[in-house]
Protein backbone atom coordinates (compact mmCIF):
# COMPACT_ATOMS: atom_id res chain seq x y z
CA UNK A 1 0.00 0.00 0.00
CA UNK A 2 1.11 3.52 -0.77
CA UNK A 3 1.26 6.44 1.64
CA UNK A 4 -2.01 8.30 1.07
CA UNK A 5 -1.83 12.05 1.63
CA UNK A 6 -4.78 13.27 3.70
CA UNK A 7 -5.58 16.98 3.68
CA UNK A 8 -7.78 17.59 6.73
CA UNK A 9 -9.77 20.68 7.57
CA UNK A 10 -9.29 21.12 11.36
CA UNK A 11 -13.01 21.91 11.76
CA UNK A 12 -13.82 18.25 11.01
CA UNK A 13 -12.45 17.19 14.40
CA UNK A 14 -14.80 19.59 16.20
CA UNK A 15 -17.78 18.00 14.40
CA UNK A 16 -16.60 14.55 15.54
CA UNK A 17 -16.17 15.87 19.09
CA UNK A 18 -19.75 17.16 19.15
CA UNK A 19 -21.30 13.76 18.44
CA UNK A 20 -22.44 11.66 21.41
CA UNK A 21 -19.70 9.11 22.21
CA UNK A 22 -21.48 6.06 20.75
CA UNK A 23 -22.23 8.02 17.56
CA UNK A 24 -18.68 9.32 17.32
CA UNK A 25 -17.31 5.77 17.41
CA UNK A 26 -19.66 4.74 14.58
CA UNK A 27 -18.83 7.76 12.43
CA UNK A 28 -15.09 7.33 13.05
CA UNK A 29 -15.43 3.72 11.89
CA UNK A 30 -16.94 4.95 8.60
CA UNK A 31 -14.10 7.46 8.30
CA UNK A 32 -11.58 4.65 8.81
CA UNK A 33 -13.22 2.57 6.06
CA UNK A 34 -13.14 5.53 3.64
CA UNK A 35 -9.43 6.23 4.32
CA UNK A 36 -8.53 2.52 4.11
CA UNK A 37 -10.36 2.17 0.81
CA UNK A 38 -8.74 5.29 -0.65
CA UNK A 39 -5.34 3.93 0.35
CA UNK A 40 -6.08 0.68 -1.52
CA UNK A 41 -6.84 2.49 -4.81
CA UNK A 42 -3.68 2.99 -6.84
CA UNK A 43 -4.92 6.09 -8.71
CA UNK A 44 -5.70 7.96 -5.49
CA UNK A 45 -2.67 9.65 -4.00
CA UNK A 46 -4.51 12.20 -1.89
CA UNK A 47 -7.89 12.71 -0.30
CA UNK A 48 -9.42 15.83 1.18
CA UNK A 49 -11.33 15.60 4.46
CA UNK A 50 -13.46 18.70 4.84
CA UNK A 51 -16.96 19.85 5.78
CA UNK A 52 -19.85 20.10 3.32
CA UNK A 53 -23.20 21.13 4.76
CA UNK A 54 -21.50 20.84 8.16
CA UNK A 55 -20.85 17.11 7.60
CA UNK A 56 -17.48 15.33 7.38
CA UNK A 57 -16.85 14.91 3.65
CA UNK A 58 -14.25 13.10 1.57
CA UNK A 59 -13.16 14.18 -1.90
CA UNK A 60 -10.76 12.79 -4.48
CA UNK A 61 -9.87 14.15 -7.92
CA UNK A 62 -11.41 11.14 -9.66
CA UNK A 63 -14.43 10.68 -7.41
CA UNK A 64 -17.67 12.02 -6.11
CA UNK A 65 -17.99 13.49 -2.61
CA UNK A 66 -18.81 11.03 0.18
CA UNK A 67 -20.28 12.49 3.38
CA UNK A 68 -20.88 10.82 6.76
CA UNK A 69 -23.16 12.09 9.50
CA UNK A 70 -25.64 11.51 12.29
CA UNK A 71 -28.75 13.66 12.78
CA UNK A 72 -30.29 14.48 16.16
CA UNK A 73 -33.79 14.08 14.71
CA UNK A 74 -32.97 10.42 13.85
CA UNK A 75 -30.89 9.48 16.90
CA UNK A 76 -30.82 5.72 16.28
CA UNK A 77 -29.23 5.89 12.84
CA UNK A 78 -26.29 7.37 10.98
CA UNK A 79 -25.49 7.41 7.29
CA UNK A 80 -23.04 7.62 4.43
CA UNK A 81 -24.21 10.11 1.81
CA UNK A 82 -23.46 10.21 -1.91
CA UNK A 83 -24.35 12.76 -4.61
CA UNK A 84 -28.06 12.15 -5.19
CA UNK A 85 -27.89 12.82 -8.95
CA UNK A 86 -25.17 10.21 -9.48
CA UNK A 87 -25.66 6.55 -10.38
CA UNK A 88 -24.04 5.52 -7.07
CA UNK A 89 -26.92 4.72 -4.71
CA UNK A 90 -29.22 3.40 -7.47
CA UNK A 91 -26.42 0.98 -8.46
CA UNK A 92 -25.80 0.00 -4.83
CA UNK A 93 -29.54 -0.74 -4.45
CA UNK A 94 -29.49 -3.11 -7.44
CA UNK A 95 -26.56 -5.07 -6.02
CA UNK A 96 -26.93 -4.77 -2.24
CA UNK A 97 -30.67 -4.21 -1.71
CA UNK A 98 -30.89 -7.10 0.77
CA UNK A 99 -27.77 -6.01 2.64
CA UNK A 100 -28.15 -2.26 3.20
CA UNK A 101 -30.90 0.17 4.08
CA UNK A 102 -31.10 3.14 1.70
CA UNK A 103 -32.50 6.65 1.82
CA UNK A 104 -33.70 7.58 -1.65
CA UNK A 105 -30.84 8.06 -4.10
CA UNK A 106 -28.55 9.70 -1.59
CA UNK A 107 -27.57 7.48 1.33
CA UNK A 108 -26.78 4.15 2.88
CA UNK A 109 -28.33 4.22 6.35
CA UNK A 110 -27.10 2.25 9.36
CA UNK A 111 -28.89 1.58 12.63
CA UNK A 112 -26.81 1.93 15.79
CA UNK A 113 -26.82 -1.82 16.43
CA UNK A 114 -26.05 -2.85 12.80
CA UNK A 115 -23.01 -4.94 12.04
CA UNK A 116 -21.63 -3.28 8.92
CA UNK A 117 -20.76 -5.62 6.03
CA UNK A 118 -17.37 -4.00 5.50
CA UNK A 119 -16.32 -5.69 2.25
CA UNK A 120 -19.52 -4.66 0.50
CA UNK A 121 -19.47 -1.15 2.00
CA UNK A 122 -15.86 -0.71 0.87
CA UNK A 123 -16.99 -1.68 -2.66
CA UNK A 124 -19.52 1.16 -2.48
CA UNK A 125 -16.91 3.56 -1.10
CA UNK A 126 -14.50 2.52 -3.89
CA UNK A 127 -17.16 3.33 -6.50
CA UNK A 128 -17.73 6.74 -4.90
CA UNK A 129 -14.04 7.61 -4.61
CA UNK A 130 -13.44 6.64 -8.27
CA UNK A 131 -16.84 7.65 -9.68
CA UNK A 132 -15.53 9.71 -12.62
CA UNK A 133 -13.53 6.67 -13.78
CA UNK A 134 -16.32 4.10 -13.35
CA UNK A 135 -19.59 5.96 -14.07
CA UNK A 136 -19.63 4.67 -17.67
CA UNK A 137 -19.22 1.02 -16.60
CA UNK A 138 -22.24 -1.28 -16.15
CA UNK A 139 -23.15 -1.24 -12.45
CA UNK A 140 -20.10 1.01 -11.94
CA UNK A 141 -17.89 -2.02 -12.25
CA UNK A 142 -19.11 -3.38 -8.90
Amino acid sequence: MKNLQIKTNPEVESVFNNYPEIVCNKILHLQKLIIETANEIEEITDIEETLKWGEPSYLTKIGSTIRIDWKENKPNQYAMYFKCTSKLVPSFKMIYNDLFEFEGTRAIVFQMNDKIPETELKNCIRAGLTYHKVKHLPMLGL
